[in-house]
């Protein structure tokens, strides 16, 4: 196993081609209060999966493909069910 980075997130856009936006949370708790936060940052990924807005995904640490990718989707953890398919 490689010693890449690895996070979860939700995919928040699919329009780019091959390309997805996705929103990783991360939550910790604060030193002084010891209150639990949230803080989120948006990455774009490598999308060679096909995910759709809403997808769980796994989002693996790369090498820069363009100017602003530096992730890729490694798979895709849990679908979303979109409305036209119930």
């Amino acid at each position: 196993m490689s010693n890449r980075r690895r996070m979860t997130g939700v995919v928040t856009s699919n329009k780019m081609d091959k390309t997805v936006s996705v929103s990783i949370t991360r939550r910790f708790r604060h030193r002084l209060y010891k209150k639990v936060i949230e803080r989120h940052s948006n990455v774009k990924a490598h999308d060679e999966l096909g995910c759709e807005i809403g997808d769980k995904v796994l989002v693996v640490e790369s090498k820069p493909i363009s100017k602003t990718k530096r992730w890729a989707v490694e798979e895709i953890i849990r679908k979303t069910v979109s409305p036209e398919h119930v």
